[in-house]
């Protein structure tokens, strides 16, 4: 099975914003390479690595929106993962460097989700395509509404930029 195209351009001079020319969406970017402790025995990344990177980039777009993982938990918020899925079209292998390309997507009253493209950095080809939903709770671990502050995230994302 072949990827819908994902042709980025970076967005009004912003190398962390990139518009998909395919769809129009823009999405948060951030470049990682791949270590040698992420792949198998064969040098290629092992498949729940992926999930870690989806990671990489969800908190690397919170800090670049200045909402930082650390300031939401101060807030008295987390934001647990409650399901995820991931197709696979290409390989990593050790030292390969990638983008992350994160985009908030849907927003319900106690989840929210974000949607994910990493592509070969200097092949530009899709390695796989992903989503992460969760659900907003208190410390205690309770579901509690989405924080004001996330509201407002997905509301201006991306007219921000």
């Amino acid at each position: 099975m072949k990827p819908k195209p994902f042709i980025p351009e970076i967005c009004k001079g912003d190398e962390k914003y990139i518009r998909d020319q395919t769809t129009g969406l823009i999405w948060h970017r951030t470049v990682h390479r791949t270590l040698y402790a992420d792949t198998d025995r064969s040098q290629v990344v092992y498949h729940s690595n992926y999930l870690r990177y989806f990671e990489f980039g969800r908190t690397s777009l919170m800090r670049d929106v200045a909402y930082p993982y650390r300031e939401i938990e101060e807030s008295g918020y987390v934001y647990p993962i409650i399901d995820l899925g991931i197709t696979f079209y290409q390989s990593l292998y050790y030292d390969d460097l990638m983008y992350i390309h994160t985009r908030p997507v849907n927003l319900e009253r106690v989840r929210l989700q974000f949607d994910y493209v990493i592509t070969h950095a200097e092949k530009g080809h899709i390695i796989c395509v992903g989503y992460t939903k969760h659900c907003a709770a208190n410390s205690a671990g309770t579901p509690v509404a989405v924080d004001p502050k996330t509201v407002k995230l997905w509301q201006t994302f991306p007219n921000k930029r």
